[in-house]
């Protein structure tokens, strides 16, 4: 892990962080991986994951990785990995694959790489060494890609992956069997 740096940047983000009593890089991310899974009002601003005191994968460390950013701390990457999501590497998804004759679907998770490991801050809970030996490709991102563009590489990794697969089922169908497995993350 990155040495304890402080966050002194002056930027609204940094003072807004600072504002929830958080002076510190490993403050930061102990304070973002306590804070319950959940969608936030708006995916595009990062505020709200302090605000609303709640995120998802994607905006939980596309903060983080702003904040890095923003307050110099070198060494930190945000990452897009696509893996094969199973009942097995992610149980809080219930039944929704075995229900539907799946083995797996393609999801998108975002984490960061910090000096070159793989960490996820996404809950105390998550474990990115669950899904590691499940991860088909990973790509750096910034942290505005977290919305539309992680969404639409996401969509067209899945359609992509249909028609490799000779699936039975449409786009549509996946995409509904996908939510609800989230929905299922959130409960």
């Amino acid at each position: 892990m990155n040495p304890n740096y402080k966050l002194t940047s002056e930027d609204e983000l940094t003072e807004l962080v600072r504002s929830a009593g958080i002076e510190s890089w490993n403050a930061l991310t102990a304070f973002i991986q306590n804070l319950p899974y959940g969608r936030n009002t708006n995916r595009t601003n990062f505020e709200l994951v302090i605000t609303e005191r709640r995120g998802t994968c994607s905006s939980k460390h596309a903060l983080l990785k702003r904040v890095a950013d923003l307050n110099r701390i070198p060494n930190i990457e945000l990452v897009i990995g696509i893996y094969k999501m199973t009942e097995l590497n992610t149980p809080k998804i219930g039944s929704e694959l075995s229900k539907n004759a799946l083995e797996y679907i393609p999801e998108a998770h975002c984490y960061l790489i910090i000096e070159g490991k793989r960490t996820d801050l996404t809950s105390g809970r998550a474990n990115i060494e669950r899904i590691a030996s499940d991860i088909i490709i990973e790509i750096r991102i910034e942290p505005d890609q977290v919305s539309e563009y992680k969404v639409d590489y996401h969509k067209a990794f899945i359609r992509n992956w249909l028609i490799e697969s000779n699936s039975k089922l449409n786009f549509d169908q996946i995409w509904s069997i996908r939510e609800q497995c989230i929905a299922n993350l959130t409960a």
